[in-house]
């Protein structure tokens, strides 16, 4: 057992695990990349949520029109 002289920074003496510090650097880029990943597709999911809402609006106004007309010619030929 050797023994470290006293004072001194740590690192000086103790081994430095190249692969381990690697390893580390590489789960923390994949963690930061799946943060990432997740705020954009939360953001995509609310573009989706507002264009399915602006479809339903579109799909409602034709069918308000179409309904709409329909009573106007049912109207006019009443009153004919």
């Amino acid at each position: 057992m050797s023994r470290r002289p006293a004072g001194g920074s740590r690192f000086l003496y103790d081994s430095f695990d190249a692969a381990a510090a690697r390893i580390e650097a590489n789960e923390r880029v994949a963690e930061e990349r799946w943060a990432a990943l997740e705020y954009r597709l939360g953001q995509i999911e609310a573009a989706l949520e507002r264009f399915e809402k602006r479809l339903w609006l579109g799909v409602w106004g034709v069918a308000a029109f179409l309904l709409a007309k329909g009573v106007e010619t049912v109207l006019v030929a009443l009153a004919k």
